[in-house]
């Protein structure tokens, strides 16, 4: 007779739940908590297009996080792929960032989100208007280090 038979069944359920949250992803946890973005100030960005935005706004996301940008190429696998559509104002500001393609992994989708809403302000794109909506790609290690595809090192 197994061992499992003689225990109360709520004892199974815990037990059963204590084995399946080792199984779970040991990375989940990097994607509890946003960095704090370093103390700096965001230059004018004179793009004339979104598609020039993104690398000034790929620039931005890599200096206010430089502990958080994963050095060298990616490893063959990626923790998630997403590809973010973020709306800025005329002065910078995130008005809206939408999940184009979300990433496979869900807790990575809201953890992007959450970085670009704290990297606000955004450089000021003079020449785009009102309104501007750029899309990146976002590559994310289990790490929690991400590079994204403007300014992307590549992949082994």
């Amino acid at each position: 007779m197994p061992l499992a038979s003689n225990l109360p069944r709520s004892c199974c359920a815990v037990a059963l739940a204590v084995v399946l949250a080792g199984l779970a992803s040991p990375a989940g946890a990097q994607f509890s908590m946003v960095p704090a973005p370093a103390a700096t100030t965001a230059a004018a960005s004179v793009a004339g297009n979104p598609l020039e935005y993104r690398r000034d706004a790929a620039k931005h996301l890599y200096t206010l996080f430089p502990t958080r940008i994963y050095r060298g190429r990616m490893p063959p696998l990626l923790y998630g792929v997403a590809i973010v559509d973020t709306e800025i104002d005329a002065e910078g500001k995130v008005l809206d960032v939408r999940l184009r393609r979300p990433p496979a992994a869900p807790e990575v989708g809201p953890w992007i989100q959450s970085v670009i809403r704290r990297a606000s302000p955004f450089p000021v794109p003079t020449n785009l208007g009102e309104k501007t909506v750029f899309s990146e790609i976002w590559l994310v290690d289990k790490s929690g280090n991400f590079q994204l595809d403007t300014l992307t090192e590549g992949q082994r």
